[in-house]
């Protein structure tokens, strides 16, 4: 299946928002075989593409590509950690307050709320 990704370019003087390209990898183009007569029409999904999202350009590849600037793992640190374990505790807590006020039993089938996963994976996993 496809990914989109974007790629941030750097700003000019006269951008009025950030410049992007989008770019869109792991692509399996389609192939169409004309009816006996009819001549063969291009058939590019991404025409047009980026004039419609503002994009300097849409770049698509069949093969994966990793754009390095978008890997948020080496950026998570010890204050992101921190600030999911308030999150997932604060969420924690409304649910069980929820339950309480309207009456759920604190049980774990399938149909009932359960508590936030407080487990974050480390930043180089």
């Amino acid at each position: 299946m496809a990914r989109i990704q974007i790629l941030e370019l750097p700003e000019g003087a006269d951008d009025k928002r950030p410049p992007f390209v989008l770019v869109v990898d792991e692509f399996e183009p389609q192939r169409y075989i004309p009816a006996a007569g009819m001549e063969p029409q291009r058939n590019d999904p991404f025409e047009g593409v980026a004039e419609k999202i503002g994009a300097r350009a849409v770049l698509v590849f069949e093969e994966t590509v990793e754009i390095p600037s978008n890997d948020v793992s080496s950026r998570l640190g010890d204050q992101f950690h921190l600030g999911m374990t308030a999150w997932t505790d604060g969420v924690n807590e409304a649910l069980a307050k929820i339950q309480s006020a309207v009456g759920i039993p604190k049980s774990y089938g399938p149909h009932s709320a359960r508590p936030v996963k407080r487990e974050v994976p480390d930043a180089d996993v």
